[in-house]
């Protein structure tokens, strides 16, 4: 089986070279991703608790879903790949910005991603693939706020640091 690669970008999102997947994490190198966000007509975010054999952050709470492009994938296409794989539905997405972090984790692996957001409107239930997500629930931006500040522990690093940036979006 081949692994997966990552796009290597510099800090303006200019592919500079492509790097095994977890290659790329073990040396925090910058790489392109994606993380969309489905919110449904009553305002409510589709967020996604991660399997629990996922390689780092399991069973923690994240945003609808998130990956990374494949090398000459556009990153709506890749939004919607995944959103198909992980969650079990398309709908149209449109991307609202984009930004860089880094986040180190336990294991030794750090996310050191120039992350484009993506957002999408969705109103039924997901068939999700267990493989990769444990469950989903829906809940309102406030809520959301809210919880992180009560139990930050239960949420991925990076959905916290988007979310602080995305919250304007949605509120």
């Amino acid at each position: 089986m081949v692994e997966e690669q990552v796009i290597l970008v510099d800090e303006n999102d200019q592919q500079i070279g492509l790097m095994a997947k977890m290659e790329a994490h073990e040396k925090a190198l910058l790489h392109r991703a994606f993380s969309v966000f489905v919110q449904n007509d009553k305002g409510e975010i589709m967020l996604q608790q991660r399997a629990a054999d996922k390689y780092h952050s399991p069973l923690l709470w994240a945003n609808t879903c998130c990956s990374h492009q494949r090398d000459g994938e556009a990153n709506l296409d890749a939004g919607k790949r995944r959103l198909e794989e992980e969650m079990g539905f398309v709908t149209d997405l449109e991307e609202a910005f984009s930004f860089i972090y880094k986040a180190p984790f336990d294991n030794g692996l750090t996310e050191h991603e120039l992350d484009h957001v993506l957002l999408g409107h969705f109103n039924g239930e997901p068939n999700i693939n267990k493989k990769e997500v444990e469950s989903y629930k829906w809940m309102t931006p406030e809520t959301i706020k809210k919880d992180i500040s009560l139990q930050p522990e239960i949420y991925t690093a990076w959905f916290k640091i988007i979310f602080e940036k995305f919250y304007d979006f949605v509120k």
